[in-house]
């Protein structure tokens, strides 16, 4: 893959040619840094086993050669040499023409509509998912992929929805339990409760950090309507930022906040944007929840009336059918949700039959790590 090597700036910098034309440049000292030997990295691990303090603030390359799908650096002053594997310089580049326009998202992020998914729902069997790996990657893939997925053949029993978080991680238990009722009540703490309807919304933006899973898990569903419905929040706010980019950057900016306080003993409180962008512009987290909106008191006086607007006009987009994805849980499924990303909703219910639902929250990370574990798994396989 590698055609040439150049070392420049007296060794400070090195420039890899590659088959297809393109050019990547790296610095000596990110290269000492990430080297791969085993005085650097720990063979069990891979974690660093040296820190920055231990790198010769003059560290310079002083020799570099290409030896099959490999780049060989000789470091001085430390006399070390490491090899680079062509695939792990091509995947680490950092050497890019252009910056990225601010709420862009990883190539492993697939924004959907209604159009491109009502009909193509991810989904798995429970079963499956517990005997055949392959069928868990997909499964956890597209989560990863599309912020949701259903999982069907589970048994509709209280408590079913362990099993879900059971097959990548654990339960993250709140104030609200291990897990939680999805049902009718009278007087009760959380319009979840009831059997009105839900605008589409994230779960718990009062909390820091937010729940980033949502299981909810069906148990009985005799009910006329209560279908649940899910929303991109990344394909919203790409609308959003393609229609009225200044209200895209007061809703990405300015802090909204969220709070609740319906159980007691519990004050829940946290400030975050309704879109977050980390701090290279990329699209990370939405939340919208209406029911626990605080005042908003961090946007100047100038700029409240355009965020305002902003906010209604996100409110709009994501109330507008065309995003919406809809289905009806029966007994015995599931789905899951990216609460940093995917809004949920429900229809409202008659007062007949029997609305039975459960949901707890689990952490992504988890998910991600296991899905990188069974696909690790079987790249080592393959090769």
């Amino acid at each position: 893959m590698l055609t040439h090597a150049l070392i420049g700036d007296e060794g400070r910098t090195i420039e890899l040619g590659w088959k297809d034309g393109t050019r990547t440049r790296f610095h000596a000292m990110w290269l000492r840094d990430n080297a791969l030997d085993d005085k650097t990295r720990s063979a069990g691990n891979g974690q660093r086993l040296i820190t920055i303090l231990d790198i010769p603030v003059e560290t310079k390359i002083g020799a570099a050669s290409i030896k099959g799908d490999a780049l060989e650096v000789s470091f001085v002053p430390e006399g070390k040499t490491v090899s680079f594997p062509s695939i792990w310089l091509s995947a680490n580049a950092y050497d890019r023409d252009a910056a990225r326009q601010a709420g862009w998202t990883g190539q492993h992020t697939v924004r959907w509509t209604k159009a491109t998914m009502q009909n193509s729902v991810p989904r798995a069997g429970y079963p499956a998912a517990t005997r055949d790996r392959d069928v868990l990657r997909q499964w956890l893939s597209a989560v990863k992929a599309y912020g949701f997925a259903v999982m069907d053949d589970l048994p509709a029993e209280s408590g079913a929805l362990c099993k879900v978080s059971d097959l990548f991680g654990y339960i993250r238990e709140t104030n609200y339990g291990r897990w939680f009722e999805v049902r009718a009540e009278v007087n009760p703490s959380n319009l979840a409760y009831t059997n009105l309807g839900l605008q589409a919304h994230t779960d718990n933006p009062y909390r820091d950090p937010v729940p980033t899973l949502q299981i909810l898990s069906c148990i009985e569903n005799t009910v006329e309507g209560g279908e649940s419905s899910v929303v991109d929040g990344f394909a919203v706010a790409a609308a959003l930022q393609a229609e009225n980019p200044e209200g895209f950057r007061l809703l990405s900016s300015c802090p909204a906040r969220f709070e609740y306080a319906g159980s007691a003993g519990v004050r829940l409180q946290a400030k975050r944007p309704m879109i977050e962008l980390g701090p290279d512009g990329e699209l990370i987290c939405i939340r919208f929840n209406n029911r626990s909106l605080a005042p908003t008191v961090d946007v100047p006086f100038a700029d409240m009336e355009a965020y305002y607007a902003a906010y209604r006009r996100f409110a709009e987009l994501i109330e507008d059918p065309s995003f919406e994805v809809t289905f009806k849980l029966e007994a015995g499924q599931a789905f899951i949700v990216d609460n940093t990303r995917v809004m949920h909703a429900r229809k409202a219910f008659s007062g007949t039959g029997k609305r039975w639902l459960q949901g707890c929250y689990a952490d992504k990370d988890g998910l991600l790590s296991t899905l990188a574990a069974i696909e690790h798994g079987f790249k080592e396989a393959a090769e």
